[in-house]
């Protein structure tokens, strides 16, 4: 029994000994997130750029082969070709165009992910009216590297906000 106890406590020692050379290396090993959130955003732009000029081939080709994107009020999509037979239908109207704005990036310490977040304007033909409509929201999306050090989309959402009132004014006194 004093054997088992000595050897556990040995055990819990070594173990405590590796985790703190872990973060002892992690510490060391620093991440220039810089140049990560440029290529994103560069990303994104592409991306962007692909879907207005209706180039949706291209744009699904951000995706990793299990992406997984949710658009309010859509099935979620799984995939590229999900993600391609998704956009062809909201991108054949030819009014819609799509602009992002207040971007931000956020890099995994590890470097090996990251969270991009925008505001989006999106331009579309309104299916009951026929007229030009807007949207503005959200688009929060996931980002894996891969193994030849590119960055690919591996979930994306997207989530529309109330239209801004104008303010009300003051009350009368």
């Amino acid at each position: 029994m004093k054997h088992a106890t000595i050897t556990a406590i040995a055990l819990l020692f070594a173990a405590s000994a590796l985790a703190s050379c872990d973060k002892n290396a992690s510490a060391e090993t620093k991440i220039d997130k810089g140049p990560v959130q440029g290529a994103i955003k560069k990303d994104v732009a592409d991306l962007v750029e692909a879907l207005n000029n209706r180039n949706i081939e291209k744009a699904v080709t951000h995706d990793t082969a299990d992406s997984l994107g949710m658009f309010h009020g859509a099935a979620n999509t799984v995939g590229p070709d999900q993600d391609l037979k998704a956009m062809k239908a909201v991108f054949v109207d030819p009014l819609a165009w799509i602009q992002v704005g207040k971007e931000t990036v956020d890099v995994s310490d590890a470097g090996d992910m990251a969270v991009y977040r925008t505001t989006y304007n999106f331009r579309s033909t309104d299916a009951k009216t026929k007229k030009e409509a807007h949207e503005h929201g959200n688009w929060v999306i996931g980002y894996k590297k891969q193994a030849n050090d590119t960055w690919k989309i591996a979930w994306s959402v997207v989530t529309d906000t109330p239209a801004e009132t104008a303010a009300a004014p003051p009350a009368a006194k």
